[in-house]
């Protein structure tokens, strides 16, 4: 399975694009969406921070506390 990663700025709450990071990742199929969030989360460095997570079926949204960020993950 790949796992895409993309993080952003927000502007009033709404993802800003006014820069973007993407990132794949390889995974197994078997994997739990907390897994993949765990992943994903060290992939860009936000180990250990908390963040609002939103599952939205076909993609994971994840906005960091105190941060105006958001990162998407998609997956196949």
């Amino acid at each position: 399975m790949n796992i895409n990663i993309e993080v952003t700025d927000t502007f009033g709450h709404e993802p800003n694009y006014g820069w973007a990071k993407r990132a794949t990742l390889e995974a197994p199929d078997a994997l739990s969406r907390y897994s993949i969030v765990r992943r994903a989360k060290h992939a860009v460095g936000w180990t250990g921070k908390r963040t609002v997570t939103v599952d939205h079926g076909d993609m994971i949204e994840l906005r960091p506390h105190g941060e105006c960020l958001v990162c998407f993950i998609t997956f196949n």
